[in-house]
């Protein structure tokens, strides 16, 4: 079986760690390296996360690197107390048995896409998962423009099309770093945004998390020991589940087929009063429309992606 070779930029963040957990769950996928960037908490705290989980899975030999502290041009606001304290709810996990890279993240991408080449498995190219701010990729493209040729496609979770989360206009990745997320989506590479359009369809109702307690596997406790966590805020909102918004990004890659998608020429708007962070689409199917630089996520096919998440907590030990 071909595995696919990716790259995951990630925040950890208590649904970034659920997507992680698919990630190394699905067979057929070859997790290259992590990156970690600021985002829901500072640098240190989520590439800390990111190195327990992965501890906690036993896959110490995927090297981790941290990145960007802060937006590219803009102050560093982070989600605050939304994942809890560490970032991972209530969940609490060993230190991890083994030490981050020296490397930053933009050198340990920029150099896995230069020497792919030299890499046993010899793979042409890597598709990038983002579940971050887009800070660490923009840096990346702006210092190994030659790697852009490297990189199959981005599939990232961020923004919305009708609506943002933590403004009227703008979701909270787009909204850390609007000029990183220019950069990225003028760059030519192709796109998958996994919108807040669809990913608010991508929930996981209260009575599934009790479900999955029911699963006799320690991945499963810990996923619902975050999903519990995530569930009081939930609540509070309203809502009659919780949003898996980062693990849609996996399933996408595996199971694009569960979702339903259009094509938008997107712009990041970075100046207005009102709208920054928007991703702005143009819907007008005009001439003079730009061509489509994204593929969005719109909506999605809601049991068959639960019934996938449940498969891959039974792989996993």
């Amino acid at each position: 079986m071909k595995k696919i070779p990716v790259i995951i930029d990630c925040d950890p963040g208590t649904d970034d760690a659920l997507m992680l957990l698919l990630a190394f769950a699905a067979k057929n996928i070859d997790v290259l390296a992590v990156t970690a960037a600021a985002g829901n908490l500072n640098v240190h705290q989520t590439s800390l996360n990111a190195m327990k989980i992965l501890n906690f899975l036993g896959k110490t030999e995927i090297p981790v690197a941290a990145g960007a502290e802060k937006p590219l041009a803009r102050e560093c606001r982070l989600a605050g107390k939304m994942h809890g304290n560490t970032g991972l709810g209530t969940l609490e996990l060993l230190p991890p048995s083994f030490k981050i890279q020296e490397k930053k993240a933009v050198d340990l991408t920029g150099g896995i896409l230069q020497t792919l080449h030299e890499r046993p498995e010899k793979y042409e190219k890597v598709t990038l998962i983002c579940t971050a701010p887009l800070t660490n990729i923009a840096l990346l493209l702006e210092k190994y423009p030659e790697c852009k040729s490297k990189i199959e496609k981005i599939i990232l979770m961020g923004g919305g099309i009708n609506h943002g989360n933590c403004t009227p206009a703008a979701e909270f990745n787009m909204l850390f770093d609007p000029e990183a997320a220019q950069i990225v989506f003028s760059s030519g590479i192709p796109i998958v945004m996994c919108a807040l359009d669809m990913t608010e369809k991508a929930f996981i109702s209260f009575e599934e998390i009790k479900e999955l307690r029911q699963i006799p596997r320690k991945a499963a406790s810990m996923a619902c020991e975050l999903l519990e966590f995530m569930e009081i805020f939930h609540k509070k909102m309203g809502h009659s589940g919780v949003f898996l918004h980062d693990p849609t990004t996996i399933v996408f890659l595996l199971h694009p087929d569960f979702f339903t998608v259009q094509e938008f020429s997107i712009e990041i708007e970075n100046q207005g009063k009102f709208t920054t962070g928007m991703t702005v689409a143009d819907r007008r199917r005009s001439p003079f429309s730009k061509a489509p630089n994204a593929k969005v996520c719109m909506d999605i096919d809601r049991k068959a992606f639960i019934n996938f998440v449940k498969e891959c907590l039974l792989s996993l030990p």
